[in-house]
């Protein structure tokens, strides 16, 4: 049964993963004899520039300004040399005013180590040199705070940011942060030279010392801002490398913390939290325990002493049993988030019920030749599913209605190449199920904390596990859930069971979370991040084509998934030709510039908007009765990394992002960026790796080539574009034409126009013969062939293994038999693809070559042809498609367009039946053909307004208000439409005293 590998297992195969060592001697930089000199470089030009600079003008030049106010004459003097020297000098003095300022800043910035150093208007260079000045003094100060309790508080004061627990430099990214974190470890290394012996005693016991007076405990800090406390934050800064974050946690394992919970993972920490540290830990943050506290609270002091008795007790148990959890029966595998790390793994038990395993898995070990990222993306597939259909569909609409000239009765273009095997993919890989649950379940929960008068929580990430059930991950403990969610084993932990999920129904209300967005898997559970509630920017790191890969995932799926309702998708630098996909939601801006003034005046209006209507965030506009489009998200994906200024007023505009629901994705190329909140990067393995957050996933990503064939096959749907047909037929033809005459009798027959009948066949025994109808009706709707894998998951949505649907093959080969040549007529094709022989036809394949032939063929030249060709096509209408399936089955109609094709095709029959008649003058037949197509196709309103002309053409009033009374009747509430409206004040302008009176 598959595991989620925990933190402090040692079997990552990741390369850049944390591992597991043995504590080494931290081995840091030693301070060289140039660094000295660059230091008191630096320190001697600020003291020339920023005070030599004043007094060399006080003294020699003077003050160049007039004492009193200029006359007239003052004006009118001549130029001279004086003149100009005083000019220049006022310009000295205005550029030293402004360099000094960009000193202050930056020196101000240092000191308080938290947020990004403000920018002064037009300093560019001046404060880039004042920056790399007061950075390069901080290597002074560096070396001389582990020399004088002075100058080593003032180092703790740079690195904490005055307060008296911790606050890392590297929870605030900034200009600082490679020079704070390089005079932290210079301090470090002298302390630990002075401590080595301690250091040695401390490993030779295995690293738990609690029963010594000189044990050393960290307290865990609160948020500060945007970042949070974390493990490896405090294995850098006290021990000198993150990755030995795994010491502190295995000290720590399972042991009861002051809120009475246990750590469990070295990624779920939480503020108020002890830690027990290694001997070899330095810092001014750590609290030598039990002896004496002198540096915090009574309470603290007691929170520690019992937290050291607890420390024999807890390493011997080991098993993490009698947590009190009683809800979770695995915790291991379902750990709590907590709010110090607000996107952790939690894994929920994994699944074995094969008849419940996510479709897109390639359960028979290989794909058949299909894209694997889109078999591995079952939300994306669903997505890019849904939408194609919808666009096909609104294609054929129009071309119904004539929006699109000579493209009447269009039928779609078959995919080939690539966008065959994607559309493949994509029918193979979506999970629409999982897309519908979801959207439920979201929904349902904010109808309920709605009823409840309760805000929405603040969701981070949401977790779907390969059994359906769904786990969200909160910001901060926000009570009880709503049934049937429960709670977790932590307060900021909800989940809801697949089994409960299904028992919700529609709500009538906004999506809450509409930011969420596929970013990969851990073992059997899948990620969702919620890029709008991100406390600032989410930064990507990686080689440039692993970074697009994934924009274009996450760009994809944002543009096409079912749980939102509305959003805007910003695509910065890239990304213009995923425009197609959804035209309404993204749009493409060129560079930083456009992206800096557009996102600057929506922060502004966003935030106004929520002043003015009283809300603290977006959330709180999405429940209740204000539930307004402008609480829609607009999400923002930048591919390239900014430059250094570009990236500093980035931060600043996201920092009130998450409150605003307006979330950023930042690309950079291995440097930290500015305001980033969370940082991940993308191996060239495809691994999404967050170290700091506890996340090392396989990356949902979206290559360039198959991205390039999913635009192609929306692109080709778009009525407005591609070419008009395939070669040597016309746009609107059938992909397959039938013999019409005597002589084209096939040897299988299927009705699948009404109820499913098949001749010139014996019905298979067994349970397996609804299978094999179902592959049979499967095939005879898709002519240019079956990828085996497309039939394996229609027949079995929940997955199959190959020896089942290759056996199901087998018996479909030999039901189908073969022709009298010897050919069978289940043949597979060049490219592994299933299609059945001419000889096995259906009537709906009749049906559009009666069609074609009459309007189109033969039908054209001779009246008489074509109308006995339309009557026989009409005649094969008997209802719906496959009206008596059974229930549970052919799901995979729900991907189809055939449920639009069908109608439209038989009102386009009987349209063209009817103009055959009145041209006779036969207005009964013209009613009778159009009443016929009415059953199948009752919605299309060409057909009444056809009705409706043929039956005032019979003279009968009487029968012409009946008629409008039956169409005001079918209206209902909504009323006619406009046109039919318009169409019966034209025939019968009394209608409406006729339909009063009826009523």
């Amino acid at each position: 049964m598959p595991r989620r590998r925990t933190t402090s297992s040692s079997s990552s195969t990741a390369p850049s993963a944390p591992r597991n060592r043995t504590p080494q001697p931290v081995r840091v930089r030693r301070r060289s004899f140039g660094d000295v000199v660059k230091a008191f470089l630096a320190f001697v030009v600020l003291l020339v520039l920023v005070v030599g600079v004043p007094l060399a003008l006080a003294t020699q030049i003077g003050w160049p300004l007039p004492d009193g106010a200029p006359s007239l004459d003052w004006l009118q003097r001549e130029i001279t040399v004086q003149t100009f020297l005083h000019i220049l000098t006022v310009i000295v003095w205005f550029a030293w005013a402004q360099f000094t300022a960009c000193v202050l800043v930056e020196v101000k910035a240092a000191l308080s180590g938290v947020g990004v150093p403000g920018r002064v208007p037009g300093s560019g260079p001046s404060q880039l040199l004042a920056r790399q000045l007061v950075a390069a003094l901080l290597l002074v100060g560096a070396t001389a705070a582990s020399l004088t309790p002075g100058l080593s508080q003032l180092g703790q004061s740079l690195e904490g940011n005055q307060k008296p627990a911790v606050a890392a430099a590297q929870q605030t990214p900034g200009i600082f942060a490679q020079q704070q974190e390089q005079a932290a470890a210079t301090a470090n290394a002298l302390a630990e030279q002075a401590g080595q012996a301690g250091q040695d005693a401390a490993r030779a016991d295995g690293g738990s010392s609690a029963a010594h007076g000189d044990t050393k405990y960290y307290r865990i800090q609160p948020p500060e801002g945007r970042h949070h406390d974390s493990l490896w934050e405090v294995a850098e800064r006290h021990l000198g490398d993150g990755r030995r974050y795994k010491e502190i946690f295995e000290l720590n394992k399972d042991r009861v913390q002051p809120d009475g919970s246990r750590l469990s993972e070295a990624s779920l920490i939480r503020p108020g939290w002890i830690m027990e540290m290694p001997g070899d830990a330095r810092g001014g943050e750590l609290v030598e325990m039990p002896d004496e506290a002198p540096n915090v609270s009574e309470q603290v002091q007691q929170q520690i002493s019992d937290y050291a008795r607890s420390g024999d007790h807890a390493q011997g148990s080991g098993d993490g049993s009698g947590s009190g959890d009683a809800q979770v029966s695995l915790p291991e595998q379902r750990p709590a988030p907590t709010p110090a790390n607000p996107v952790t793994p939690v894994t929920p038990a994994p699944h074995t019920d094969r008849e419940h395993a996510a479709p897109a898995a390639a359960q028979d070990g290989h794909s058949f030749g299909l894209p694997e990222a889109l078999l591995a993306a079952p939300l994306l597939a669903a997505g890019l599913l849904g939408a194609l259909g919808r666009r096909r569909r609104q294609a054929m609409w129009q071309s119904a209605l004539g929006a699109v000239g000579g493209r009447r009765g269009m039928e779609p273009p078959t995919p080939t190449g690539d966008a065959q095997d994607v559309q493949d993919a994509l029918l193979v890989g979506a999970d629409p199920e999982g897309v519908r649950l979801l959207d439920r379940s979201l929904r349902g929960l904010a109808a309920s904390l709605a009823a409840e008068s309760r805000p929405l929580p603040v969701v981070y990430a949401a977790w779907m596990s390969g059994n359906g059930d769904l786990h969200l991950q909160l910001a901060q403990p926000a009570g009880k859930p709503p049934a049937p969610w429960r709670q977790g084993q932590d307060q900021t932990f909800w989940m809801l069971a697949r089994a409960d999920a299904e028992g919700y129904e529609e709500a009538e209300t906004a999506a809450p979370y509409p930011g969420l967005v596929s970013l990969g898997t851990m073992d059997d559970s899948r990620l969702l991040l919620n890029l709008e509630a991100v406390p600032g920017i989410v930064s990507l790191g990686g080689t440039e084509a692993d970074r697009a890969a994934v924009f274009a995932s996450v760009a994809a799926e944002l543009a096409t998934n079912g749980w939102s309702d509305r959003m805007t998708i910003t695509l910065v630098g890239f990304g213009d030709d995923l425009t197609p996909l959804a035209p309404n939601r993204i749009r493409h801006l060129d560079g930083f510039e456009d992206l800096f003034e557009t996102m600057s005046a929506e922060t502004r209006q966003r935030r106004g908007a929520l002043g003015a209507a009283g809300h603290d965030s977006v959330l709180t506009g999405r429940t209740g009765p204000a539930q307004h489009t402008r609480w829609a998200p607009h999400l923002v994906l930048l591919a390239a990394q900014p430059s250094d200024d570009d990236a500093l007023r980035l931060a600043e505009l996201a920092a009130d992002a998450g409150r605003l629901g307006i979330g950023y994705l930042v690309g950079t190329r291995g440097a930290e960026l500015p305001g980033a909140a969370w940082e991940m990067e993308i191996t060239g393995e495809g691994r999404l790796l967050a170290p700091l957050l506890g996340l090392e996933l396989d990356a949902q990503m979206l290559p360039a080539a198959q991205r390039r064939a999913v635009v192609e096959l929306f692109t080709d749907a778009d009525p407005g574009s591609g070419p008009e047909g395939g070669p040597g037929r016309p746009a609107n033809a059938p992909p397959f034409l039938v013999d019409i005459s005597e002589q084209g009798r096939p040897a299988v027959y299927a009705r699948l126009v009404g109820s499913y009948e098949i001749i010139g066949l014996d019905t298979p025994d067994g349970e397996r013969s609804a299978l094999l109808h179902e592959a049979l009706a499967l095939l005879l709707l898709h002519r240019e062939g079956v990828h085996p894998r497309v039939l394996s998951s229609a027949l079995w949505p929940r997955g199959v293994t190959a020896d089942v649907r290759d056996a199901l093959l087998e018996r479909l080969r030999t039901w189908l038999g073969s022709d009298p040549d010897g050919t069978p007529r289940l043949a597979t094709d060049a490219t592994g693809r299933l299609t059945l022989a001419k000889s096995v036809v259906s009537d709906l394949d009749v049906l559009r070559s009666l069609y074609y032939e009459a309007t189109q063929g033969r039908g054209v030249d001779s009246r008489q042809v074509r109308g006995r060709l339309l009557t026989d096509a009409l005649v094969l209408v008997r209802g719906p498609l496959l009206a008596d399936r059974p229930e549970g089955r052919y799901r995979w109609l729900t991907h189809e367009i055939i449920d639009a094709q069908l109608p439209l095709l038989v009102a386009d029959t009987g349209l063209a039946l009817s103009e055959f008649h009145l041209e006779r003058d036969r207005a009964e037949k013209a009613i009778e053909a159009l009443n016929a197509a009415l059953r199948t196709a009752p919605a299309d309103e060409r057909l009444w307004h056809e009705l409706l002309r043929a039956t005032h053409t019979t003279g009968d009033p009487d029968r012409l208000r009946a008629l409008a009374a039956d169409l005001v009747g079918r209206s209902g509430a909504r009323g006619l439409p406009p046109r039919t409206e318009a169409l019966l004040d034209e025939l019968l302008p009394t209608w409406r005293e006729g339909v009063s009176a009826a009523g």
